[in-house]
């Protein structure tokens, strides 16, 4: 799936058509996250919203309306994702400098490695082409989206279910190095969790009482070593039972995907090359191209 999807990409796509789109997205990215290191973190994961459900095609961006319900209204997406003002303000940036050329999966493509440098991590070459859906799925969304209470088999069908290896997942959870997560997200972990440091466990309870409906929202950093630096540390917290979710302590615990988790923990740039190369394989997944789908106006709404 991967390889025949990335042969319709071409990183050199806009080079022609629109020279400036690339350096654009970049400026209004940095920006964003330079006031609000969260919004990374938070790109990185519309991203991944965007890819997992019915390929890389800017679904997500789709905003649900009185009569239809796609995939922001979807339970992994409500409530939760965001980012998607500052992908407006990058489309209209580059609307200005070229009119209709650029598709809104794209630009969250391109946002989501700029997300990543912004915040200290790796680059990598942004394969580009994708074109913009005209449609969006609550349902697939709800059912190819990995919740954080995944198992690893869990977890593994989800990803490979998508053309992506184990070792693409380990490296792409470790996005999980920025950004936060709500107390309903990891409530059963601190509370029910046995494969977690008791002190750890204990300094979330504060913020996230046991019962359901109580601070619910309460947010904690995912790698509480460096919230706002994209780096090696999601993988030393995994090591000390200290991961947020438990879709994130499963990568270590006594299964398949230890040693992974060591290697990245005790290697830096092993781990830099991997989330490098998962993002690529991540942004092949089921693009629309040539004459699929339309290159939106306005990535909120579909072409009237």
């Amino acid at each position: 799936m991967a390889s025949a999807a990335s042969a319709q990409l071409l990183s050199t796509f806009y080079d022609t058509s629109c020279p400036d789109a690339l350096s654009t997205i970049r400026r209004v990215v940095t920006a964003a996250v330079r006031s609000e290191p969260r919004m990374g973190a938070s790109l990185v994961r519309l991203h991944f919203h965007d890819c997992f459900v019915d390929g890389c095609d800017g679904s997500v961006l789709l905003a649900d309306t009185g009569s239809f319900v796609g995939e922001q209204g979807a339970a992994p997406n409500a409530g939760s994702i965001r980012g998607m003002n500052v992908i407006d303000n990058a489309k209209t940036q580059v609307e200005a400098v070229c009119k209709q050329t650029v598709s809104c999966a794209d630009i969250l493509a391109v946002a989501a490695r700029d997300s990543v440098i912004a915040l200290g991590g790796p680059s990598w070459i942004v394969p580009l082409g994708r074109r913009d859906s005209t449609t969006a799925s609550k349902t697939n969304a709800e059912n190819d989206l990995p919740p954080p209470s995944s198992d690893l088999q869990g977890l593994t069908t989800k990803f490979s279910n998508k053309g992506l290896s184990i070792t693409d997942m380990v490296a792409l959870s470790g996005a999980h190095t920025i950004g936060q997560s709500q107390c309903k997200n990891f409530r059963d972990r601190i509370y029910n969790d046995t494969n977690i440091d008791t002190a750890f466990a204990t300094s979330l309870k504060a913020n996230c009482p046991q019962l359901t409906g109580s601070g619910d929202s309460s947010l904690a950093p995912l790698d509480r070593t460096s919230p706002n630096a994209f780096d090696n540390a999601y993988y030393s917290n995994l090591l000390s039972q200290k991961g947020l979710l438990h879709s994130d302590q499963v990568l270590f615990n006594g299964g398949s995907t230890d040693n992974t988790v060591r290697s990245f923990a005790s290697n830096p740039a092993a781990f830099g090359s991997a989330f490098a190369t998962a993002m690529v394989n991540m942004g092949n997944i089921a693009p629309k191209t040539g004459t699929q789908g339309q290159i939106r106006f306005s990535c909120s709404k579909v072409n009237s």
